[in-house]
């Protein structure tokens, strides 16, 4: 089992069996602190950084090709199971994509120079995981009360907003993966095609969520 695999698999495992509302909380503080052999996002994000000789730009574009590649696989484990497996691999994918995707928009931060204690940047990395197209429509119906952006500059911290940013954040993961189910479906009759379906979809998705992280979480160091 490779480096890829033996994070996204173990990780998945050890956070949750079942998907609850209000679950993302932990995953972030375990995608921000790290779990098992992922290490915290500060940390990653670093090593990226001196990879990329001090480049923050070059180093975000790292961490979201290794992040898409870890989702890639988790989605593809967690894919390749039969009907019968369904009730544990939905759960399991949910957490595993979810604890990816936390850690990249929480290194992306920790490069733009945002403090990843401040509960403000937190509530910022959720947001960002909603996605462009579900922020702009929970700002259209005024269920979210600012961009990610600003949201961590935000002069007060609001904790209801962490209930509800939790609430969106639970749902629009676990929607997007049972929407993904209805294709893999047929996959799972077909050997290895689910884990390709699922991998791919979940690799596609964290590049996204990446891409709209960089571009909303403007640098705060200059």
């Amino acid at each position: 089992m490779g480096v890829r695999t033996k994070i996204a698999t173990t990780a998945a495992g050890k956070l949750a069996p079942q998907v609850a509302s209000g679950y993302v909380r932990t995953v972030l503080d375990q995608a921000i602190d790290g779990i098992g052999p992922l290490r915290s996002a500060a940390a990653s994000a670093d090593t990226k950084l001196v990879d990329h000789g001090g480049d923050v730009e070059y180093a975000i574009r790292g961490l979201i090709r290794l992040h898409s590649g870890l989702a890639g696989v988790q989605g593809f484990v967690t894919n390749l199971g039969g009907f019968a497996a369904m009730a544990i691999a939905i759960p399991a994918n949910v957490v595993g994509v979810t604890l990816v995707q936390c850690h990249l928009v929480a290194g992306i931060a920790h490069l733009r120079g945002y403090d990843l204690e401040d509960p403000r940047v937190r509530n910022a990395i959720l947001a960002c995981m909603l996605g462009e197209d579900s922020v702009r429509e929970l700002l259209r119906h005024k269920r979210l009360p600012s961009s990610p952006m600003a949201l961590a500059t935000s002069p007060v911290h609001d904790p209801e907003l962490d209930t509800t940013l939790s609430r969106e954040v639970t749902t629009e993961l676990v929607a997007r993966t049972a929407g993904r189910r209805a294709v893999t479906l047929i996959g799972r009759r077909v050997p290895l095609l689910g884990g390709a379906v699922g991998g791919s979809s979940d690799a596609y998705a964290t590049w996204q969520i990446g891409s709209y992280a960089a571009d909303e979480l403007k640098e705060r160091r200059r």
